[in-house]
């Protein structure tokens, strides 16, 4: 399937955020692919979403997510996780986004994803965004990266659209901030997938 292009990213974030269900989030590991369908993705956007790293302004660490659409994001969470995210916001947007993928169903180079998740089952591999990039081998090497160009080892493919009535929406999870920005149903996921973080 192709790649997703700028274009994909270029708009409203959580009609971006929506759209990923499905499609496969994938990357070349010394030449062997390793990739999972999406089906849990967060939106984080705005200079009023408290959650968001955004949400202070631009530092050096979040400098990504004020620029170019289909850039990732990937910053360490807790000192344990990295987590990866892409930039998702129209163009001529005068604000931050991005979108927290949080968990993917594991397709394709299972035995590398295996070696990385030892001695768990597979629906546990990469149902949580720590989970995710240590099965897929993304760390901070992989921030930065343009994912809707052609040379990125890390990007996102189409993948078969997944029908509104298969698609819940709620509260991003594990967010401390004040309301609104807690409540906001900016996390989506394929409802009744097993390899969802939380149902």
């Amino acid at each position: 399937m192709p790649r997703l292009d700028r274009a994909f990213y270029a708009r409203d974030t959580l009609i971006v955020a929506r759209e990923l269900l499905g499609c496969s989030l994938v990357h070349w590991i010394d030449g062997q692919r390793v990739a999972g369908q999406i089906v849990e993705v967060e939106a984080y956007m705005g200079r009023d979403d408290d959650a968001s790293h955004g949400y202070r302004g631009v530092t050096p660490r979040n400098a990504v997510m004020f620029g170019e659409p289909g850039v990732s994001y990937v910053y360490l969470c807790y000192g344990i996780h990295w987590m990866l995210n892409v930039v998702a916001r129209p163009p001529d947007a005068d604000y931050p986004a991005a979108i927290l993928l949080r968990a993917v169903e594991p397709t394709e180079g299972l035995p590398l994803m295996a070696s990385r998740r030892e001695g768990q089952p597979q629906r546990l591999w990469a149902n949580g965004p720590g989970r995710l990039t240590r099965a897929l081998g993304i760390d901070q090497t992989q921030h930065g990266l343009d994912m809707a160009g052609r040379a990125s080892p890390l990007t996102i493919e189409a993948g078969l659209a997944v029908p509104e009535d298969q698609v819940e929406r709620g509260p991003r999870i594990g967010i401390n901030v004040p309301e609104p920005s807690r409540s906001w149903p900016w996390r989506f996921w394929i409802k009744d997938n097993r390899f969802v973080s939380k149902g």
